[in-house]
């Protein structure tokens, strides 16, 4: 497989995980290294793993999984989304109480699924089209893995301009993002 086109799809899955690490670090004010590293890294071995679980289950799974793959990957979105935006207004602006952590967890798992479940249906095409997997998973891990950690760095930048209500912020990117896979797949 051609490597520019392998790069092109590899950057466009990456668009979903650049997006929601940009929110995540935008509702935390910056992430620690460990944090961004720790995003980072989820999100391309979701990104890698994913591909190749779709290229395993075949040609006869893709109808199952593209009837409804948005509608899970939206779900899990509006669900940290929301669950973002409900904390912003329960702690006021006196923010006594620390924000969840979205790189550990329950909510790190959730968006990892979410932003490659994408990656999943291009496993699929590639074993509709008997395409070797591992060459192209393993750029469109680490494309999502380098995506991901840029991302993290430009997160606190619009927590600046932002101010206060970067959590209410991070969790409408990540409901808006649930309404263009939506929107995209409808």
């Amino acid at each position: 497989m051609n490597f520019l086109v392998v790069l092109a799809v590899a950057l466009a899955l990456a668009m979903d995980a650049f997006a929601v690490s940009v929110g995540v670090s935008l509702i935390h004010k910056g992430l620690t290294r460990g944090q961004a590293l720790r995003l980072s890294f989820h999100f391309g071995l979701f990104q890698f793993i994913m591909p190749i679980l779709g290229w395993v289950a075949g040609r006869n799974i893709l109808k199952l999984i593209e009837k409804y793959d948005h509608w899970v990957a939206a779900g899990l979105l509006v669900f940290i989304g929301g669950r973002m935006i409900l904390d912003s207004f329960r702690r006021g602006d006196h923010l006594a109480k620390k924000s969840s952590d979205q790189t550990k967890g329950f909510s790190l798992i959730m968006l990892s699924v979410a932003t490659s479940l994408d990656a999943l249906a291009v496993g699929l095409s590639l074993a509709a089209l008997h395409a070797p997997i591992i060459y192209p998973a393993a750029i469109i891990g680490v494309v999502a893995f380098l995506v991901t950690a840029a991302g993290t760095r430009i997160g606190p930048a619009l927590g600046r301009l932002i101010g206060k209500r970067a959590e209410f912020a991070g969790g409408l990117v990540l409901v808006l993002i649930a309404v263009k896979i939506l929107a995209d797949h409808l």
